[in-house]
């Protein structure tokens, strides 16, 4: 009779194991996929042998291979971009361009942001493989 009570006598503990495993897995998830999330656009930058500057939390215009306008992810004409820069004003642009494209658009839109006021433009360039020559 003692040995059929003994089976009865239920756990009413919950057991916390397999939920703190569950968890750390989801952790372990999150934390590799996270910086997979923010994409940018694919470019080819020039190279140069000095490349000093190092982009924060600025302003980042990017003209694309085929020629199409993003500042900060936000996908802009040339009269957009003119409209845009204005409000823009004593802050810090940094300027990212595809090598493919045609100067002349690149001076452009150099030229469309000191007319806006805009008076800290970096341009963003990758570090040549090459040591200095």
């Amino acid at each position: 009779m003692a040995n059929l009570q003994q089976r009865k006598h239920f756990m009413t503990e919950i057991n916390i194991i397999p939920l703190v495993d569950v968890v750390l897995v989801l952790l372990i998830i999150f934390m590799v996929t996270a910086p997979l999330l923010d994409r940018g656009i694919d470019l080819s930058l020039p190279q140069t042998k000095t490349n000093t500057i190092q982009p924060e939390k600025r302003y980042i215009l990017t003209i694309g291979k085929n020629q199409i306008i993003t500042l900060n992810q936000e996908r802009l004409s040339m009269a957009g971009l003119a409209k845009k820069l204005p409000l823009l004003k004593g802050e810090s642009i940094y300027l990212r361009a595809d090598q493919e494209v045609p100067y002349g658009i690149v001076v452009s839109v150099m030229d469309l942001i000191k007319q806006s006021g805009i008076d800290k433009l970096g341009i963003v360039t990758e570090p040549s493989l090459k040591g200095p020559s």
